[in-house]
């Protein structure tokens, strides 16, 4: 797991994005059921792609190589299958980049759902929300 500290970086983007498409669902909702949120949210539109460009380079240089992403989640395979699609569209219609130049420039276009489980959407966001009313209260004890 080497690529993991690379993508701390995105950690935090990420989290706020997943945030923004919670508080985008939630004011929507007449009625709310929580099941129901997370397994909406993760389908949302996401504003990137979440994962390092050394590592989407690394796996579509793979997938170019024909080797099988063997062992990886469901999730993660359909996110690479649909950056691969889009960097050999690019590449079609700019041959000059390189594959590595194509990947960064798709993992940085907005992706069509945050290939996350549901599971994986709640913890994070409680998680977050915990985080979040402890800053505030810590802000409010300053005031």
């Amino acid at each position: 797991m080497k690529h993991h500290g690379a993508m701390m970086e995105y950690a935090e983007e990420r989290m706020q994005d997943l945030m923004r498409a919670y508080d985008e669902y939630i004011s929507s909702c007449a009625y709310i059921r929580m099941p129901d949120v997370y397994a909406a949210i993760i389908n949302m539109e996401s504003m990137r792609f979440w994962v390092s460009e050394i590592r989407a380079t690394k796996v579509i240089y793979a997938m170019l190589r024909g080797v099988p992403l063997k062992g990886m989640r469901p999730l993660k395979r359909e996110m690479f299958e649909e950056i691969l699609k889009r960097v050999l569209d690019l590449k079609k219609r700019r041959p000059e980049l390189t594959v590595k130049e194509c990947c960064c420039i798709v993992v940085a276009q907005p992706a069509p759902k945050f290939y996350l489980a549901p599971g994986s959407a709640k913890i994070m966001i409680c998680k977050a929300r915990k985080k979040w009313v402890k800053e505030k209260l810590k802000r409010l004890r300053l005031l």
